[in-house]
């Protein structure tokens, strides 16, 4: 498989999508695009998919990388989606427990918070019910004395008890690039840094696309008989290219999380609670750091690179700060953020925050099939829709009947584990190879939790590349990452390693600083890059830990 996901293969691949007509193609490489892809293709269809960036650039790396069964959207009433994104959570668990797992979420009562005692356990009963929780995970109710066992940074003033429940923690990027490989696995033609430059069309219809490679300049024209507007918050921007772009719209609203180390925010247990104003945001622990969001604010500006601004930075500090007054954060505790967009359909007189989570389908007199809105926990269910809408609209021109959805018991590329139930034992087999191979207990732990069962070609690639490591002054297991992304994971750019394939720069910024240089040097020499294409790479680099770190000023 890693042939066809190599990023050594990337332009070869984009020729090649050029020499066919597909049966579909998939215009957006975020994790929608990439569920849309595994679905038509397990299902017999001919597919492609192009990404302007690198894939999951865009939303989907950006989110609160949770799982969860939504139970704010209780409060708007929303029972429906609560009960399809609580069952689909179980699922994608099954299918890549490597980037996927229970976490335990204490949602502290407040007085005067948003969530009273009865309203709590009530709302928490009908969340577990709705959403199919096993018996295990259901919820249990605390007292005070309890809750601050579980936490003791909480606040004890105002503390009245707590609802103790379990959501599931991902990491987005990997669980897109997961999906992605396994649906080019099974023959998807999947391109990065592929431009939908213009439509085109054959009396009025869409029959294809212009698409042009942003690292080469090199167009292509990629023929299909449906094309999927994917493109999260550039879906629109896609619309507007077709002139379909009336009725309903896409509204943007950023959300922004912080990244803080964990001795200065030592936080025992994921955290869902009150701010000040009356919103809810998340508190959760990871590899050794905590980090804390989501601001909701409409936005408007560079979709690309949506910015923290010192506003939403002194925002959540104040949250946080506010409950746990013991830790009286400042801006320069904070190591690292994000900022993402929310691709949400706009509804006249509704804040950001209230705005629907549900996704919705357009088709244009073109024949161009749009979605937009939904969540990331919800991205297999409108991956079935759309590729049932694409499978109903073929078979109406004469193809055969195409089978129903089967993705829910498609394991994800490394998701072959045993299951959910085999996968703490796979863990402890793989550390331990990982051990006899040469690593830390903490570097075979990271890696294998991180790739799952695709551990063995990294470990092969540790062994085999450990001096060639030395001479290129990185790690083993950083230099082994770094090979298995290009090999398998169509890594382009030091920023796509840095950020989609590793998380690095958001939880581990101090490592970023240390070996970009190193990993710059390695891929310049190993892609042929002149100078100049380097120091622009570099540049693009260095940009992305000045926004992380330096919020902007208004």
């Amino acid at each position: 498989m890693g042939a066809h996901f190599s990023s050594e293969k990337r332009i070869s691949n984009l020729k090649e999508l050029g020499q066919q007509t597909l049966d579909l193609l998939v215009i957006g490489g975020g994790i929608t695009g990439a569920g849309i892809a595994l679905d038509a293709q397990s299902r017999g269809m001919s597919t492609g998919l192009i990404e302007m960036q690198d894939f999951g650039a865009g939303t989907s790396s950006r989110s609160t990388k949770l799982i969860h069964g939504g139970l704010r959207y209780l409060k708007q009433l929303e029972f429906k989606l609560v009960a399809e994104v609580g069952k689909e959570r179980a699922i994608v668990y099954e299918n890549a427990p490597h980037v996927t797992n229970p976490e335990w979420m204490l949602l502290p009562i407040i007085q005067g918070g948003t969530y009273g005692k009865l309203a709590t356990s009530v709302g928490l009963l009908v969340y577990d019910l709705l959403a199919g929780v096993r018996r295990q995970e259901r919820r249990i109710m605390l007292n005070k004395d309890k809750t601050l066992t579980k936490e003791p940074l909480l606040r004890t003033d105002m503390l009245k008890g707590g609802g103790y429940y379990v959501e599931y923690r991902t990491d987005d990027a990997r669980l897109t690039i997961e999906t992605m490989k396994e649906a080019v696995s099974r023959g998807v033609k999947a391109v990065s840094y592929a431009k939908a430059e213009e439509l085109l069309y054959d009396q009025g219809k869409l029959v294809g696309v212009k698409v042009v490679d942003q690292l080469t300049g090199v167009s292509v024209d990629v023929r299909a008989k449906r094309i999927v507007n994917a493109a999260g918050p550039w879906v629109d921007t896609i619309r507007e290219i077709d002139g379909s772009k009336q009725g309903k719209r896409l509204h943007l609203t950023k959300g922004v999380h912080l990244v803080i180390d964990g001795k200065k925010f030592p936080l025992n247990q994921a955290i869902y609670f009150d701010t000040p104003d009356g919103r809810m945001v998340f508190a959760i622990p990871r590899d050794g750091k905590t980090y804390i969001g989501t601001t909701d604010t409409n936005y408007v500006g560079d979709i690309v690179n949506p910015r923290m601004t010192e506003e939403d930075r002194d925002y959540i500090l104040r949250a946080a700060n506010f409950m746990f007054p013991t830790l009286q954060l400042g801006p320069d505790d904070v190591e690292s953020s994000w900022s993402g967009l929310r691709p949400l359909i706009h509804e006249d007189g509704k804040s950001p925050s209230e705005l629907s989570r549900k996704d919705e389908i357009f088709i244009a007199p073109s024949g161009l099939i749009t979605i937009a809105g939904g969540k990331l926990t919800g991205y297999r269910k409108m991956a079935e829709r759309i590729v049932n809408l694409v499978a109903s609209q073929l078979q109406q021109e004469g193809n055969a009947p195409y089978p129903s959805c089967k993705t829910d018991s498609i394991r994800l590329s490394g998701g072959d584990v045993g299951g959910s139930s085999g996968f703490e034992a796979f863990v402890k087999t793989k550390i331990r190879a990982g051990i006899s191979a040469g690593l830390s207990e903490a570097d075979a732990s990271v890696l294998v939790h991180r790739y799952g069962s695709n551990i063995d070609r990294v470990l092969e690639l540790y062994i085999a590349h450990r001096d060639e490591a030395k001479q290129h002054a990185l790690p083993g297991a950083w230099f082994a990452a770094l090979l298995y992304g290009i090999e398998a994971e169509m890594v382009v750019t030091p920023l796509d390693f840095f950020i989609r394939r590793t998380g690095s720069l958001y939880f581990n910024i101090d490592a970023v600083k240390r070996l970009k240089q190193p990993v710059m040097d390695y891929m310049a020499e190993r892609f042929g890059w002149e100078s100049s294409v380097s120091a622009a790479l570099m540049q693009t680099l260095d940009g992305h830990i000045h926004d992380a770190t330096e919020p902007l000023k208004k």
